[in-house]
């Protein structure tokens, strides 16, 4: 976990942007010794926006098949999960 204080994002812009992008991981900036903010390059926010989407989408059908809804054969959830598997790999290319 890489952890900042506040002034470092003025101070060394470019060095916490880098190190955003070198780890695929966030920064946590802190204030006054309280965690504040944090930042992150915009293609791992974009992959975990788009990871989020998914489960958020999964549950939602889990949901709906408690409920009654159709169930899909093993075939139709294999290519389900690949073309979501494809698409978040996508966003990394």
């Amino acid at each position: 976990m890489n952890i900042k204080p506040s002034a470092a994002i003025r101070q060394n812009y470019n060095e916490i942007a880098e190190l955003c992008r070198s780890t695929g991981e966030p920064v946590y900036l802190t204030k006054n010794g309280e965690g504040d903010l944090v930042v992150m390059d915009i293609e791992s926010f974009t992959r975990r926006e788009k990871m989020l989407k998914l489960s958020e989408e999964l549950l939602a059908v889990e949901a709906d098949r408690f409920h009654g809804a159709k169930d899909y054969t093993l075939d139709e959830v294999l290519s389900m999960m690949k073309d979501a598997i494809n698409e978040v790999h996508h966003v990394r290319a």
